[in-house]
């Protein structure tokens, strides 16, 4: 019985030790980025932003960060918003508070290795309450020498520049 109990808890620690190392394998496979956004003087309400991976056909792949956590405004993203309600994603841990004029907010993105240099774009959408949206305010390329340089934005941004961790 004994002898029984010791392969049994050997076998155990074995399948353990597997899991833990294939699990560790497979967070290993995103990276880390600290990405600056610094908004324009503009005046009113704070911009809601929607941070999204592009996949190499322009179609959105996955939200990476939401900037204003008031739901009842993500209707106006007109381009994301189709891709948020078909895909239901759950963005609850990757939103923050919307960001005003001038102000500069740094976030953390998470994103898979593998879209590195494989043609993905990272789009910031911008939307202020009464004032003009922007489907594309600005646009990372997703390679390694894209994502060193400030990108200028086309409306409420006036840079992102994304610092890899």
């Amino acid at each position: 019985m004994n002898r029984i109990y010791k392969t049994i808890t050997t076998i155990g620690f074995v399948a353990l030790i597997c899991t833990t190392l294939a699990f560790t394998s497979s967070n290993n496979t995103h990276a880390t980025y600290k990405c600056i956004v610094q908004l324009t003087n503009y005046s009113g309400e704070g911009a809601y932003i929607a941070v999204s991976l592009i996949n190499p056909d322009g179609a959105y792949e996955k939200t990476l960060y939401m900037f204003g956590d008031d739901e009842e405004w993500y209707p106006d993203f007109k381009k994301w918003w189709p891709f948020f309600e078909a895909k239901k994603e759950n963005i609850d841990a990757i939103t923050g508070e919307s960001i005003i004029g001038g102000e500069r907010k740094i976030i953390s993105l998470k994103i898979d290795s593998s879209k590195i240099d494989a043609g993905y774009k990272l789009r910031f959408e911008t939307a202020v309450e009464d004032k003009e949206y922007y489907s594309n305010d600005a646009e990372v390329v997703f390679n390694s020498e894209s994502i060193k340089n400030k990108v200028t934005g086309n409306g409420y941004i006036r840079y992102i520049r994304m610092i890899p961790n």
